[in-house]
């Protein structure tokens, strides 16, 4: 555990074989960080300092893994074990989002082709309790109020501490993940894993939005300008001056039936969507992009039907603007026909008056309601993003 001054301790490293390993490294480490990568997607690179973390603005990747953790029980000094989390974090992303091993990496080759990579630290509304600082919780931070739809199983909700691990190469996601947990498991559990992955970078030059396996586009109304994430997304610190730069990030697991899906005509899930499944676009336009007009009809009849995905979810005020950052998941396990879904991540300032209100509706009746079951729900506060020499997390701990 770090002690309060804030320096890193890697005591768990070398015991039995891992200091073997340590060793071996700490002798490549010059010639391993000298390495050329060759060039191409995995070549690229996100910044990870700034006043936001990467990984909610920054353009999806191709594939996602998002860890929930648990602070141990009877932990002492739980503050500080917090603190040295973050601080181990903050010194090995920064590292190995810009193509370099972290400290002590026993597998550094795996670090050179960071394919923009991002790494997202958050916390559950629990863990300002666990620390002591109740008091410092923005009031945006809390767990959602049911829906009727909602049928959450606990292997997917909650936790204390989130992992956002994004890139474009899954190898570099599972490596980072490695990295970054195995030596903190003295001080945390691992609650869920949840993967998920889009199309891959570069395989669909077409300007549409991701599909989700139902094959619809998912995220065509979304926030994109600064201008927007200032307004709905980040954190003015104006209630909690230490969570300026910060995001809520909704991350909620939406299983598919696809199997039933799969017995719809194409028109009937059209007309459940309010979108053409080849295009996108509303049915009352024919660009993705078009606005839908939910007046329009065709013999007294509303083309886009008042109850379908896109009139429901459609926001009817700015108060209902958020990102969405959507990953398709498929766990089908053998002997079944299908297990997946989509694993919905939305930021935004305040989803009491952002989120909630849209899911209100669709719990209600959105006609794809028959289709998809949430099975997942957890909120987290996403910490601001930190400069160099500081850690995220810092404003807070501090």
């Amino acid at each position: 555990m770090a002690e309060r001054n804030g320096a890193l301790s890697r005591r768990r490293l070398f015991t039995g074989g891992a200091a073997i390993a340590a060793a071996a490294t700490a002798t490549s480490c010059a010639t391993a960080e000298s390495a050329t990568p060759a060039a191409g997607f995995g070549s690229d690179a996100e910044a990870f300092h700034g006043p936001h973390q990467a990984g909610i603005a920054t353009a999806p990747q191709a594939h996602a893994l998002l860890i929930a953790l648990d602070m141990k029980p009877g932990t002492r000094e739980p503050r500080d074990a917090l603190a040295a989390v973050l601080k181990l974090w903050t010194a090995d992303a920064a590292r190995l989002t810009q193509g370099r091993p972290a400290l002590a990496d026993t597998e550094p080759e795996l670090a050179h082709r960071p394919a923009r990579l991002t790494i997202t630290v958050g916390l559950g509304p629990r863990a300002f309790d666990l620390i002591g600082l109740p008091h410092r919780r923005p009031d945006s931070v809390t767990e959602l109020p049911s829906f009727g739809t909602d049928r959450l199983d606990p292997r997917w909700s909650g936790g204390d501490l989130l992992l956002q691990i994004c890139a474009d190469d899954p190898v570099v996601v599972a490596h980072t993940a490695r990295v970054l947990l195995k030596n903190v498991r003295a001080m945390t559990s691992q609650r869920w894993r949840q993967r998920g992955f889009r199309t891959a970078r570069g395989a669909d030059g077409s300007g549409v939005t991701m599909r989700n396996l139902m094959g619809q586009v998912d995220g065509t109304a979304n926030v994109r300008e600064s201008a927007e994430l200032a307004r709905c997304v980040w954190d003015d610190g104006s209630r909690q001056p230490w969570f300026a730069g910060g995001t809520v990030l909704v991350l909620r697991r939406i299983r598919a039936e696809l199997d039933t899906w799969d017995e719809l005509d194409r028109a009937s899930k059209e007309l459940a969507v309010g979108r053409r499944l080849d295009t996108g676009a509303p049915l009352t336009g024919t660009d993705e992009f078009d606005e839908p007009d939910l007046a329009a009809t065709e013999n007294g009849i509303p083309i886009i039907p008042p109850n379908s995905h896109v009139a429901l979810a459609r926001h009817r005020s700015e108060d209902e603007r958020f990102l969405r950052r959507a990953y398709n998941y498929d766990d089908t396990p053998t002997g079944t026909v299908s297990e997946a879904g989509l694993i919905f991540a939305c930021y935004q300032r305040d989803p009491l008056r952002q989120f909630v209100p849209v899911q209100r509706r669709l719990a209600e009746s959105d006609a794809l309601n028959p289709w998809v079951t949430t099975i997942g729900s957890a909120v987290f506060a996403i910490l601001p993003g930190t400069g160099e020499g500081g850690y995220l997390g810092q404003s807070l701990v501090e």
